[in-house]
């Protein structure tokens, strides 16, 4: 078994290391293919192109877009800001968002209103909708509500009325910030720290992504299955040393990686990689063992139309780079 240097400790590597960086950059070739309008397929690999994966970069991913957008749409003082931060992941599904805006119009804190809100939320549901995504699980809070959307509507009441925005606002870390968030009821470790990265993106808050991770399940899985004797370290450690390392480890295995304009792989990024490299080793190296029993990969690869063009917390200055490529292609064409 291979051995590399991570801190103070020699770890082993398994082959599923190399598919993490080669799905990466497959991943991030297909999704720069689909932004410059070219024909699929995008790819050669034949898992890729069944399967849904996402993104390399989570900020490129649909929902995630559609969330950065809200942020900047809308109010952006703080309570305004973390409301629809909130309101939005906690459902994870635009189709819920659009029908509440389609009935009360910009959702602010003057216009949030859990009865309200609430009876929109149950008549999708009585009508055949689902107001969850599947992306992930997200726990009914303890709020006392037959309905588990009730009891999100009134955990994000409490949230604002407790003062979590000013709280955000004046954290003094992005590990604060994950904190804060998870002293309310039923936001575990995993879901509140993508809670603090969503904040991170809008105007409240500026951490640099690379102050702090906390792997979820699947990630600790495609990490088992990358590193099968970790010797004590951390998967922390694994994740911040696959950032350091990252531009070394595509050089040495002879990879282009056609990085998120100019902008390299960050901790979640590469924390949300273990996880889509979890999935991606169930076909391609079926006997290496993760965490768990999941074998297979459940949702089939279905193109939804040519993705807009994608836009960018600003403050990391890569929005005129990708308007900069997008004028040069359509002057191509």
């Amino acid at each position: 078994m291979r051995r590399v240097r991570v801190g103070q400790h020699d770890v082993g590597v398994s082959e599923v290391l190399s598919s993490y960086w080669h799905f990466a950059a497959e991943r991030q070739h297909v999704y720069h293919a689909r932004l410059r309008g070219e024909p699929g397929p995008w790819t050669d690999d034949v898992v890729l192109s069944r399967y849904r994966f996402t993104n390399a970069y989570r900020a490129a991913d649909r929902v995630s877009q559609d969330l950065i957008r809200i942020a900047y749409e809308g109010p952006q003082d703080p309570e305004n800001l973390v409301l629809r931060v909130l309101l939005f992941r906690f459902f994870n599904k635009p189709s819920t968002w659009e029908a509440l805006e389609s009935r009360f119009g910009q959702i602010t804190t003057s216009t949030f209103d859990v009865d309200a809100y609430s009876k929109v939320l149950d008549a999708r549901i009585a009508s055949g909708e689902r107001v969850y995504s599947a992306a992930y699980i997200v726990p009914p809070p303890p709020f006392g509500a037959v309905r588990k959307h009730r009891n999100h509507l009134l955990l994000t009441e409490h949230m604002i009325r407790s003062g979590v925005a000013t709280q955000i606002e004046h954290a003094r870390s992005l590990s604060q910030v994950f904190e804060t968030i998870s002293t309310f009821p039923s936001l575990g470790p995993f879901l509140s720290y993508q809670l603090a990265i969503d904040l991170n993106y809008t105007s409240v808050i500026d951490f640099d992504e690379n102050d702090f991770v906390v792997p979820g399940p699947g990630a600790r899985s495609g990490i088992a299955k990358c590193f099968p004797q970790l010797n004590g370290v951390p998967p922390e450690d694994i994740i911040r040393w696959m950032v350091d390392t990252q531009q070394e480890q595509f050089e040495d295995q002879g990879i282009d990686f056609d990085d998120l304009f100019g902008r390299a792989l960050t901790l979640i990024d590469c924390q949300n990689l273990f996880c889509e490299t979890d999935k991606y080793a169930r076909v391609m190296h079926p006997n290496v063992r993760g965490v768990g029993s999941r074998n297979r990969i459940k949702q089939q690869f279905a193109p939804q139309g040519p993705p807009v063009r994608p836009f960018f917390p600003p403050k990391w200055g890569i929005n005129q780079r990708v308007a900069g490529r997008s004028n040069a292609l359509a002057s191509a064409t």
